[in-house]
């Protein structure tokens, strides 16, 4: 065997292995457990990042694990292919999107390759596929059969110069993120998908699946199911003409005695009705209408509203009270109304505060008096006060009370309300999955039948900064006869939200699934970053129960067991630039001065020597230039290295903070691996491995080794902490290093040892643990080979260690027999030099045995 560990040629050998030998197609099989193990898929973006590189490492260690059980593994792998990105580097490139797609799939397909991943590349797509989109047409369709799907107006954020609709995040301060164009909103025609008929259900299935808790939250606050009331204020035109009782929906009926104004959306109707004849009040809602749509924004935005002239009337005590047109309310919100209690809500505080409201307490503090309402609003829950025949009552007794009372006036009735929304899918760009629908000269909206599909999005088209080209496509859109194709796109979302079940029979050319799908699902670990926990997550946790109930899968969840990684993270650098910006600089570019204990303390520019300022740990991003491509560590180190650095710099749920000679560090252990396999097989052939006749040095070497099999096993299995499975190997390998035993014996305990920790490794350096499985002299391959069983026996000692303290301070380590008895034991420890030492001259209280652990001694 060569001594010297050569990464790039052990890792070519063995990816030509795998790819020759198909290592890693999954095939169905009954007679076996299966473990479908999935890695959210990547944007094809150009490159691979670390964060993909550590969501993917995760992935395959786990894999690659559960396959040395004997599980019948899949683990796929595809591209997230569609979405702005792409238009918007398509316009920049001017090249189509298509083809600044699949040049960039196949760039990192070939760095999934180099890292060692245990795909199936057999079952690989991207979602821009129209082998892929096709089904989910299909689907689309008969959702829209069975009253899943509608289409109405809708306000959406809308870009005048992009024309296009914007989500609330691509709106900075009223303008378009890219054109700076002043916002407007507008409303336009969509379509949604029903995802609140399945509220309920969302809900409760979060109690079937093994997911972080955090995820489980985020997603429990995202459906945000609530009883409140919904009740009716009577309204008083200013010219005394009938209106429509306007309706809010409160979940503090409790506060109801304090309503000292009403406030409508710009676009509620009695806002719009008022506006008519009112050129200021219009003025107002106009300008309204380029404001911000998301929560964070009506939190934060200064508080703004004008007088309909209206008064709306308190449904129990019958007193008027103005209606304001408000910015803060929006009528995609609940109904687009709100009772304000400016002395329970700090959003109608500050409102009634710069109009001159009145604001009154109707909510006791903890005193049980009226609580200061001069600097904020009392929010917490009390008993009610200045409330007439409500006073005293605490929140639930006040709830019910004001509810039935509410009822029997005919004024409003308990009702269950929830923050989700449905889903709405249509998108007015180009680089999408076209929406599968067509519309007749007398207004028909019909789904396209199956000999329709798939309706193909057309690839070579030039894409420019004013709208989806499908717009001014005739020959896409005209079908004859006074018939057009919608011109909408899928949100991608919805490619990704049933990927996961496309990649169980991807090969099926009829249907979108079919039984296989009922083989692999659910997906038994899913991992991905945590920014999915949400929106991802929970449509494809709908997805799923459409499927469901269209009867093209059984399961009720997709994922079973979610793990979510941590960033990774690095240093940054930076210089303030004359005009006050500040010019980043590579971690890479930049020689760092630190303490003795590894901290920096300065830094300076390596081209030319002069100062940089330290800008702190950030999570890699190419605003802060600090990050690192995984292909130039994979050409200088190997992908072993760098996967096993992944793995054991943090646990996978925790940030990762990058370290240049932390990577060093791996490569180092992996060649003194190498070498200590290659010094063990210079040492000779092992002789039988007899249990019965073990010395000491040998009994204490194989208890090392089962301890490690048995750490390893439940840190990757169970707990899936890596880097302590790893450190446990590297704590054996030590050991190995100071075992100089070379009699056959010796060598057949050895090489049991050394087994060991190539198989306990395989998983993470997978190509270096191929190679020296086949130096070691086995045919079959590692990635054949079962996981180390433990030997229980292995692990019996004759002596024990045992800690003793003396008033709880560490005083003496003693060696006794594992079945020593108590008093023994106790006779041992007091008999210790040390402890001698610190109760002499003392009355011994007492001596507390806990077995197999410590001996406590209690003197004063």
């Amino acid at each position: 065997m060569d001594a010297q560990y050569k990464p790039f040629e052990i890792e070519r050998d063995a990816q030509q292995f795998w790819d020759t030998n198909q290592c890693f197609k999954a095939v169905e099989d009954a007679n076996r457990e299966k473990f479908y193990c999935l890695s959210m898929f990547p944007y094809p973006s150009g490159k691979l990042h670390m964060g993909h590189v550590r969501n993917y490492t995760i992935g395959d260690v786990v894999s690659r694990f559960q396959r040395m059980q004997g599980k019948n593994v899949m683990q796929p792998m595809g591209w997230d292919a569609f979405g702005m990105p792409a238009e918007n580097a398509a316009i920049q490139n001017r090249v189509p999107p298509a083809k600044w797609t699949y040049d960039n799939i196949d760039y990192m397909r070939n760095q999934l390759k180099a890292l060692g991943f245990a795909y199936d590349w057999s079952r690989e797509f991207a979602t821009c596929d129209t082998d892929y989109y096709r089904w989910e047409q299909w689907f689309f369709a008969k959702l829209v059969e069975k009253g899943l799907v509608y289409k109405k107006m809708s306000t959406v954020n809308w870009d005048p110069v992009d024309q296009t609709v914007l989500a609330n995040e691509q709106v900075i301060e009223g303008r378009g993120w890219r054109s700076g164009a002043l916002v407007e909103r507008k409303e336009i025609p969509l379509w949604f998908l029903r995802i609140t008929d399945y509220a309920d259900e969302l809900l409760a299935d979060l109690d079937k699946i093994e997911w972080p808790e955090q995820v489980k939250t985020m997603q429990r606050n995202w459906i945000g199911k609530s009883r409140g009331i919904e009740l009716r204020f009577d309204i008083k035109t200013t010219d005394g003409s009938d209106a429509v009782p306007l309706s809010v929906y409160t979940t503090r009926p409790d506060t109801l005695m304090g309503v000292t104004y009403v406030a409508v959306a710009a676009a509620h109707p009695l806002a719009k009705a008022a506006a008519e004849g009112n050129a200021e009040l219009a003025a107002f809602c106009e300008e309204c209408a380029h404001g911000g749509t998301s929560e964070a924004e009506m939190a934060t935005m200064e508080k703004r509203g004008m007088p309909t002239g209206h008064v709306a009337v308190h449904p129990l005590s019958g007193r008027e009270v103005p209606v304001y047109v408000a910015n803060f309310v929006l009528m995609e919100y609940g109904t687009g109304a709100v009772m304000a209690v400016p002395g329970h809500d700090q959003r109608d505080w500050e409102f009634a505060t710069r109009y001159g409201l009145p604001i009154e307490a109707v909510i006791a503090d903890e005193s049980g008096q009226a609580p200061d309402l001069s600097e904020a609003a009392y929010v917490e829950y009390g008993r009610l006060i200045n409330s007439g025949e409500f006073d005293g009552l605490d929140f639930d007794a006040a709830f019910e009370a004001i509810a039935a009372r509410l009822a029997e006036l005919g004024h409003g009735e308990v009702k269950i309300n929830y923050r989700l929304r449905d889903w709405g899918v249509a998108r007015q760009r180009y680089w999408g999955a076209p929406i599968p629908v067509k519309y007749g000269p007398e207004g028909q909206t019909v789904p396209l039948s199956d000999d329709e599909l798939p309706v193909a999005l057309p690839m070579e088209v030039t894409v420019d900064a004013s709208g989806s080209p499908l717009k001014r496509m005739p020959e896409f859109y005209e079908l004859g006869d006074g018939w057009v194709r919608e011109t909408d796109t899928f949100d991608t979302f919805m490619e990704s939200s049933w990927y996961f079940a496309r990649f169980c029979c991807a090969d099926n050319q009829t249907a979108m699934l079919d039984e296989r799908a009922d083989y692999w699902l659910p997906v038994d670990l899913y991992i991905g970053g945590i920014e999915h926990a949400i929106l991802h997550l929970l449509y494809a946790r709908f997805f799923t129960k459409l499927m469901r109930d269209l009867g093209l899968v059984k399961v009720d969840e997709p994922f079973q067991r979610l793990l979510t990684q941590g960033m990774v993270i690095a240093e940054t650098f930076y210089r303030t630039t004359p005009n006050g910006g500040k010019e980043w600089f590579n971690p890479a570019d930049v020689e760092v001065k630190r303490d003795d204990k590894g901290r920096p303390i300065s830094a300076v520019l390596i081209s030319d020597g002069q100062p940089v300022e330290m800008g702190g740990i950030e999570k890699m991003s190419k605003s802060k230039n600090n990050g690192v491509d995984p292909q130039s560590m994979i050409d200088r180190f190997g992908a072993d290295t760098v996967r096993l650095f992944m793995m054991f710099a943090a646990p996978p749920e925790q940030s990762l903070e990058w370290s240049d000679s932390g990577v060093e560090g791996a490569s180092r252990f992996l060649k003194r691996l190498w070498r200590l396999v290659a010094e063990h097989l210079e040492a000779g052939d092992p002789g039988r491995l007899d249990t019965s006749a073990l010395n000491d040095a040998q009994r204490e070497l194989r208890r090392k080794t089962h301890e490690t099999i048995k750490k390893a096993s439940d840190d990757i299995g169970r707990r899936t902490t890596f880097n302590t499975a790893i450190a446990a190997v590297m704590e054996l390998t030590n050991a190995l290093s100071r075992f100089q035993d070379t009699s056959p014996l010796g060598l057949a305990v050895a090489r049991e040892a050394v087994e060991a920790c190539v198989l306990l490794l395989a998983p993470i350096t997978p190509h270096a643990c191929h190679a020296l499985w086949r130096e070691l002299g086995h045919a079959e391959p590692a990635i054949d080979a079962a996981w180390p069983q433990l030997d229980e026996s292995a692990l019996e000692r004759d002596t024990i260690e045992l800690v003793v303290q003396v008033n709880g301070k560490l005083r003496a380590r003693i060696e006794v027999p594992a079945d020593a008895p108590k008093d023994a034991v106790e006779a041992e420890a007091l008999a210790a030099e040390n402890v001698q030492r610190h109760i002499e001259g003392k009355t011994l209280r007492k001596v507390i045995v806990v077995p197999g652990k410590l001996v406590n001694i209690v003197a004063s």
